[in-house]
Order: structure tokens, then C-alpha cells, then sequence
């Protein structure tokens, strides 16, 4: 994939409200036209199609990486890493599972942000659980979920009821409460440093291209995505489930070698069943599509 080296890059010294303004330059894909382009990549290794399909996406990657600001790195490294997901999103995208590529790739480009943030952050070291590290993701949502978003430490009630909420200790709350806190961006700040016409957050965070019916179909067939895979997961056996649940389907999903450990086998077992269990549940969600109309049968 030479062509990914002719993406725009997001950089600290030309301004990332350049680059958002430049990569909305780049049209959004036709659901048939998306399809056709997939096709080309996977049956011919096409590098145009495989890059006609990121860049369509890169707005997609860069509003999930401003959902990330506010832990103290380089909003342009977290577009980068966003990035990178998206490329792996495409690589692997297969057009006949049925699904869009932005529903896929929002899988890849938060693992590949979260791994960023986990690398940076030397507080989240190897040993740290999976319990610390869904607080670390979480605390501002739990905060803002109760309305405690006064400045400075947390009031033990609310203390007390993140801390049951997320399954870590009191301790844990207030301490990474404290080295979280004051980090959050102002949504009136601007991004980058292009002077006047320079955009603001708060901007970025509502398509200014939104299409209301469009928003109310995609929800619907969302929902019914939802439910499809909720009766296609009793194809999997309770470990294929649960390992694909904590891999895939977690809002911070779970390493290998955490998962590894719980079950007692080595990585590369926990990489084959979750790659078994999740063609089994694509097969099944087709399958299960196709009995009710959802997809033309073959």
C-alpha cells in the first residue's frame, strides 16, 4: 500500500485545521461504489481503490481521535494513530460480510488510538489490569453520566459510586482523577494556529454536512444489526462469546495476553479462536440476514 505515503498528514507546524479542512476535500463512498472498490482491492491488490477508501475515511478517523483529546498528547499523533487503524481497517475489509467499512473500521482505529495512549502514558504499565485501564478510558464519561464535573477531587459520593460503576477501588478513582484532571480541551479552543478562519472543536464535533434522513436510516438499520447479532452470538460457545465480546464488541477491549492468562493458554490460541468465533458470527449474522430479507440470497 505505497499510495498511503500521499496522505495528508496532520502536523503541529502547518495546523490541524488545515488538515481538517483538507481531508473534507475528499468525497464520501456510495454504498455500491464502496463495494466495487473493496472488490478491486481484495480479488487484485488495487493500491488505488485500497487508497480512494481511506481517504474517504479520514474524517471519520480524525472525529473518533477528538474523542481522545485531553490526555495530555499531540491531538496530531492521535490523528496519525487513528490513521494507521484505518489502513488496518481497510487491509482487512472484506465487502461480503455485509457491513459498511466505516463500522468496521471504528473497531481498528479506537484499538490503535487506545494502544497509542496506553504506550504513552507511563502510568499504564504492563501489569496494569484491565479494570484500571477501562477507568482510565472512562472516568471523564462517568463523570459527566452523574454531573460531577466541578473541578479538583471528586466528592467521596461520587467517589464511591464511579468506583462501584467501573470495578476499581476509591483509591483508584481519586488518584487517576487527579493526574486526568485539567487536561480537557475547551471546545472553544481553537485547532491549530492558522489565525483567522481557524476552527474551534466544538466545530468539528457536528457534521456540518449532516443528513437527517440519511442519520434516521442508518440508525434503523443499525438497530437491526444490533439485533441480528445479538441472536447470532448463540452460534458461539460461552468461551468463543466471551472472548469475542471482550475482544471486539468492548467499548476498551481486552489484550491477548489478558485474556491468555484467564484462560490458560498461550496468545496466539486467544488470537485463533476469536478469529474462529468472529467468521462463525458472520456467518451466521449473514445467514440469519438473508432469512429475513435483509440481504438478496444468493
Amino acid at each position: 500500500m505505497s499510495n498511503y505515503a500521499n496522505l495528508p498528514a496532520p502536523s503541529p507546524e502547518a495546523g490541524l485545521s488545515r488538515y481538517l479542512q483538507e481531508i473534507r476535500k475528499f468525497p464520501l463512498l456510495e454504498p455500491e461504489e464502496e463495494y466495487m472498490l473493496a472488490k478491486r482491492w481484495v480479488e487484485e491488490e488495487d493500491t488505488e481503490a485500497a487508497h480512494k477508501m481511506v481517504t474517504s475515511h479520514l474524517r471519520l478517523a480524525a472525529k473518533i481521535a477528538m474523542g481522545y483529546r485531553g490526555y495530555g498528547l499531540p491531538q496530531a499523533e492521535v490523528i496519525s494513530e487513528a490513521n494507521v487503524g484505518l489502513m488496518q481497517a481497510v487491509k482487512r475489509f472484506d465487502p461480503e460480510k455485509g457491513f459498511r467499512l466505516a463500522t468496521y473500521a471504528m473497531w481498528w482505529i479506537r484499538a490503535s488510538i487506545q494502544e497509542y495512549i496506553l504506550r504513552s502514558w507511563s502510568m499504564v504499565k504492563l501489569g496494569t489490569t484491565s479494570a484500571q485501564k477501562k477507568l482510565f478510558f472512562n472516568l471523564r464519561k462517568a463523570k459527566n453520566r452523574i454531573g460531577a464535573l466541578e473541578e479538583g477531587d471528586l466528592r467521596p459520593e461520587n467517589v464511591k459510586r464511579i468506583a462501584h460503576d467501573l470495578g476499581v477501588t476509591e483509591t483508584e478513582v481519586i488518584s487517576m482523577n487527579r493526574r486526568l484532571s485539567g487536561g480537557d480541551a475547551s471546545l472553544n479552543a481553537t485547532v491549530g494556529s492558522d489565525g483567522e478562519g481557524a476552527m474551534q472543536w466544538q466545530d468539528w464535533l457536528e457534521d456540518e454536512d449532516a443528513d437527517q434522513a440519511g442519520d434516521y436510516a442508518e440508525r434503523d438499520e443499525l438497530d437491526a444489526r444490533r439485533a441480528l447479532l445479538a441472536e447470532a452470538m448463540d452460534v458461539l460457545n460461552d468461551r468463543e462469546k466471551d472472548i469475542l465480546t471482550q475482544r471486539r464488541l468492548a467499548e476498551q477491549p481486552v489484550t491477548l495476553e489478558d485474556l491468555s492468562s484467564v484462560y490458560d493458554v498461550s496468545r496466539e490460541r486467544i488470537r485463533q479462536i476469536e478469529v474462529r468465533a468472529f467468521e462463525k458470527l458472520q456467518k451466521r449474522m449473514r445467514d440469519l440476514a438473508k432469512e429475513q430479507g435483509m440481504l438478496a440470497k444468493s
